[in-house]
């Protein structure tokens, strides 16, 4: 006999079929093996109908057993479960475009307005860009998309709310625009500061909540709940192997718990290394908040007492491509070059900290793109390291674009991430048409 209901193997559901079949042997029970239960007869009638709403019934059950898991609910049920754990669904970051406006802008000259440029309302609200545009003096207009710095409905300002260039960060990236100015102007309303974030987005922090506190899990929970943070990496130095102890070798470095004896008068930290999105600058800008400080805050929630941490930010390494790509005659190149370094930049936006960019992965950005006959001689590059900043991994130390061998990937270290963008300069594809 077939099980309904709870099972080992989920809920089975009752379907329409079983339940008219079992409401028809019940009829026969009680009143005899000659009733009349054709297509035409009142009381099959009655028992269709009957058997219908309790096949609804059925699925009504499956739903409401379901609705008691994270990884299953949906709507209003997933909220439930996450008030449960005190994490509440978030609302999405408002959305729109902006006209930035050259005016008196020098002949022959090119004026970079660059992502993750900061612009605000005249009541405070912040936004960014999120794409590069040039602007010179026979082209002085050029539209891009920009987000909200911040998530809610304070996002939602309407048709020419988004007044201008926020004046800290002019103050630092336009300063020498000479006689030019850059005026920026909303046409149509933004959007999306109401609109709650999608199952799936929610679903994902509430499976991966912690549900213990003072734990490397908890650190990384309270680290990734932050704007702007894309991965994090923990490092526990103490409590890791100890030489001087008789269990050494027997831990795994970076995954104890903060609990490692250390001399009085130390303090105990260990290392949160961060990476980011740009929209969000590391150190405060004017009236942006960074992500540094907001990452130490979120820590203070969760950390031990004594316990502090030493907040990195990560390295992040901008990495391109040189390849000859054939295009069948009768395509657009540019338009089609567009779509693939969109798809190469989806692609890269997808790793995580240590994540190495596959040569195969970025061949096939290329070669599923419609209209693309051949991809020649592919170099992955990665660019320069940051003043200042040098890495332990196998990379180590560069000064100059490195270029990877046709077929080779591009190796990243722990604390590295990699970062497409088509403004970097390390892309050079040349598209030809046989």
């Amino acid at each position: 006999m077939t099980p309904y209901g709870v099972t080992d193997d989920g809920y089975v559901v009752k379907g329409l079929d079983v339940v008219l079949a079992e409401s028809l042997a019940r009829a026969r029970a009680a009143f005899g093996a000659d009733v009349d239960l054709t297509a035409t007869s009142p009381l099959r009638k009655i028992l269709e109908v009957t058997a219908g709403e309790d096949a609804e019934l059925w699925k009504r059950l499956e739903w409401s057993y379901y609705a008691g898991f994270p990884s299953t609910a949906d709507g209003a049920s997933l909220d439930l479960l996450g008030e449960d754990v005190g994490v509440d669904r978030r609302t999405e970051h408002a959305a729109g475009e902006v006209t930035l406006t050259l005016s008196g802008g020098v002949p022959g000259r090119t004026y970079l307005v660059n992502e993750a440029t900061v612009l605000t309302t005249a009541s405070g609200t912040l936004f960014t860009t999120t794409r590069a545009v040039t602007l010179t003096a026979t082209a002085p207009e050029a539209t891009t998309p920009v987000l909200a710095l911040d998530r809610g409905p304070a996002g939602d300002v309407p048709a020419g709310g988004i007044a201008a260039i926020e004046a800290a960060h002019a103050a630092v990236y336009f300063a020498d625009l000479g006689p030019a100015t850059i005026s920026v102007a909303n046409a149509a309303p933004t959007a999306g500061g109401t609109t709650p974030e999608p199952d799936d987005v929610y679903r994902g922090r509430l499976v991966g909540t912690s549900r213990t506190l003072w734990t490397i899990e908890a650190v990384q929970q309270a680290v990734l709940a932050v704007d702007g943070v894309v991965d994090v990496l923990i490092s526990d130095p103490l409590g890791g192997v100890d030489v001087s102890q008789s269990y050494f070798g027997l831990f795994d470095f970076g995954r104890r718990l903060f609990a490692a004896e250390r001399r009085f008068g130390e303090p105990y930290l260990f290392d949160v290394v961060v990476a980011h999105e740009f929209r969000w600058p590391w150190l405060p800008q004017g009236p942006v908040r960074g992500v540094l400080e907001r990452v130490r805050e979120a820590l203070d929630l969760v950390r031990p007492p004594g316990v502090h941490p030493n907040v990195i930010e990560a390295d992040h390494i901008d990495v391109g491509v040189r390849a000859r790509v054939v295009v069948q005659p009768g395509y657009d190149k540019d338009a089609l070059l567009a779509r693939v370094l969109e798809r190469v930049g989806a692609e890269a936006a997808g790793l995580r900290l240590g994540g190495d960019v596959l040569f195969a992965q970025v061949m096939r950005a290329f070669t599923d793109e419609a209209g693309v006959l051949d991809v020649q001689a592919m170099h992955l590059r990665r660019g320069p390291a940051v003043f200042g900043r040098f890495s332990l991994g196998p990379v180590g130390f560069q000064s100059v674009a490195y270029e990877a061998g046709v077929g080779e990937n591009l190796v990243m270290a722990p604390t590295e991430l990699a970062v497409f963008r088509p403004d970097s300069g390390l892309d050079d594809i040349e598209v030809v048409i046989p």
